[in-house]
């Protein structure tokens, strides 16, 4: 047998290097690159490897662990699951900087892969630095932080685990039912030990995505639901777009005549303006979707988890446990749940079965005239609040109202964006007021326009998820619209942006604070407290110039006042040759109406009569609730 002797890290590097993947016909890395941050539990031997790998596995250098790796999350989004970065880091601080972004993946059913350095297998330099010692058990590291929100997780404490780690590493992420992040730690001494590994370990290997076919009984029990079905609906997540299945969606509710309503993931499954697209659902849905699934008596969910903000925690479907749902996807776990007919399948092939199955089936005409009732309504409300406003803004009072309420609102920021995009535009955000806005007032005219990461709803995700974008997508223009708070928090890789020639458009909206949680606390009976700056324990209010602030790490930047100011420079932005950031004062009080019931927690007993009555409020709408499993 022929063999090849390297190190630990050389032969990660060189069997990432050799992985490839089929997109459109052709054979493509797999793995586009590593982000990496080097420190010295992964310098000296992977840094090594990778440096002499150059462009058969190039390094881009992130700003922060945690910032790279959501960047990562991002690009495997935007390729839809077909292609995949890694990110590495050294031992400690550096590693627990990725945990946040490996638990986005892992809520959001994302590849990615992180190779995190860890301390001595041989124990003898103990205790090294930034080594974190459990007095009870020195097997465990910070390292084990990441078992929870890893898909597949090892230790390699000799080189020839590699051989079969890698690949069971690299088959979790491309499993369609299982896909989700990998974790390898590397300790410090194993990195560099060498080993003879077989040649043909490191032959070029090109995979194909495995697309499941239903089973024939489930098959046959779900196409007598629907043909029984007089209101069916379906709900169109994540996975239509994983799979690739937009124009199958699209060809099944058309021949079959069902209105498609859509998660926060599955956003642009349809291109708004299809006559069967009756816009979001849930929480951060618009009255037409939940209007529809109010009257379902049949539900047909592909691709999705059915999270809380989908379900209204259950009470979307408005008849209740009657409600017969049908969960096409491709993992069994999120198939069968609350009693789901499973159809355990890839998108694309459940549907196209399903709809043989069906035949010349179709739901009822005053159904889907219904559906296109409730949509031209919500889209002339859209339309209403998204108007352009000429009056300037003035600046932030503390939460009055009144003196500003001259201020731009989310929606028609929104509106701007959606105006001024063509097929090409790629709109990213992520946690606090815009998945709310964004969700109703993008109206996309291409299918696969839209990231919103609501699956872990993490801030911070929006300026590095631009990037990684950026990078998939190399020929679309990628638009971030983050909020103030947001941008607080993680901001460093518009750098990474300038350093590395990604361009984005920028959108920063300044509402004084974590206004949507503001929006929270006062819907739930609470008063404005340490969420709104000025609500705040500060000694003084200050304002951040965020147009300087992103100049000052190269970007193009100016502040805006206005939503016609905004849409002059949003043509700047366009013509730019590098990241250009939009920075602009708004409302922290009006926000796009609709959603559904959301349960949250609120204090069964409190001195206050508005928790009081919020809390009677929240049993009166758990009542409505769909019973378990």
């Amino acid at each position: 047998m022929e063999t090849i002797r390297l190190t630990t890290s050389g032969a990660v590097v060189r069997y990432l290097a050799a992985q490839r993947i089929e997109v459109d016909g052709q054979a493509v890395p797999l793995f586009a690159g590593v982000f990496a941050i080097f420190g010295h539990g992964n310098v000296t031997c992977l840094g090594h490897e990778l440096e002499q790998a150059g462009e058969a596995l190039p390094t881009w250098r992130g700003q922060n662990e945690q910032g790279m790796a959501l960047a990562a999350v991002a690009y495997a989004k935007a390729n839809r699951r077909r292609r995949i970065m890694a990110a590495t880091s050294s031992i400690g601080p550096g590693a627990t900087n990725m945990v946040t972004a490996a638990a986005v993946a892992m809520a959001n059913r994302m590849p990615l892969l992180l190779l995190a350095g860890d301390t001595f297998n041989s124990r003898i330099p103990d205790p090294v630095l930034q080594q974190v010692e459990h007095f009870d058990n020195p097997t465990v590291t910070v390292n084990d932080a990441f078992r929870p929100v890893v898909r597949y997780w090892d230790r390699i404490t000799a080189p020839e685990q590699l051989v079969q780690s890698l690949p069971n590493a690299v088959n979790t992420m491309l499993d369609p039912g299982d896909c989700g992040p990998a974790f390898i730690s590397l300790p410090q001494d194993i990195q560099g030990e060498a080993y003879d590994f077989p040649a043909r370990f490191f032959e070029e290997a090109i995979h194909e995505i495995r697309r499941p076919r239903p089973d024939t009984r489930e098959l046959r029990r779900a196409a007598a639901a629907l043909v029984t079905a007089e209101r069916p609906l379906i709900v169109a997540g994540g996975g239509v777009h994983w799979s690739l299945a937009e124009d199958e969606l699209r060809s099944f509710a058309e021949i079959h005549n069902i209105p498609v309503v859509e998660t926060v993931a599955g956003r642009t499954s349809l291109v708004a303006d299809h006559r069967l697209n009756c816009g979001p659902i849930g929480v951060t849905g618009c009255t037409s979707a939940n209007a529809m699934a109010a009257e379902a008596d049949v539900v047909l969910a592909v691709g999705t988890r059915l999270g809380d903000f989908v379900t209204g925690s259950w009470t979307v479907f408005g008849g209740g446990d009657d409600v017969q749902i049908i969960g096409l996807n491709a993992a069994r776990f999120d198939a069968t749940k609350h009693r789901s007919l499973p159809l355990v399948a890839d998108a694309r092939e459940g549907l196209t079965e399903l709809g043989a199955a069906l035949g010349d089936c179709r739901a009822p005409e005053e159904w889907s005239d219904q559906a296109s009732s409730e949509t031209s309504q919500y889209h002339a409300y859209i339309d209403k609040i998204a108007a352009p406003d000429t009056v300037t803004s003035g600046k932030h009072s503390g939460g009055d109202t009144e003196a500003d309420a001259d201020l731009p609102t989310y929606a028609q920021v929104v509106g701007v964006v959606d105006r001024v995009a063509d097929e090409s535009t790629y709109v990213l955000a992520a946690a606090g007021g815009f998945p709310g806005e964004l969700v109703n007032g993008w109206r996309g005219q291409a299918v696969h326009s839209f990231d919103c990461e609501y699956g872990y709803s993490c801030m911070g995700y929006e300026i590095s998820g631009g990037w990684g974008a950026k990078m998939a997508l190399p020929d679309r223009e990628v638009v971030v619209l983050v909020g103030d708070g947001s941008y607080l928090m993680m901001n460093s890789d518009l750098y990474s942006t300038v350093l590395s020639g990604h361009k984005l458009i920028v959108i920063v909206c300044d509402n004084g604070g974590y206004a949507v949680i503001n929006r929270l606390q006062l819907a739930q009976g609470g008063v404005p407290f340490n969420n709104l700056i000025a609500d705040s324990r500060v000694q003084q209010v200050s304002a951040v110039d965020f147009a300087a602030h992103a100049a000052s790490m190269g970007c193009e930047a100016e502040t805006v006042t206005s939503i016609a100011e905004l849409e002059a420079a949003f043509g700047r932005a366009r013509a730019a040759d590098r990241t250009y950031v939009i920075a602009l004062n708004t409302h922290a009080y009006r926000w796009t109406e609709g959603g559904s019931f959301w349960e949250v927690g609120v204090p069964e007993v409190s001195a206050s009569p508005d928790v009081r009555a919020a809390r009677s409020a929240m049993d009166t709408g758990k009542a409505d609730q769909r019973v378990g499993w």
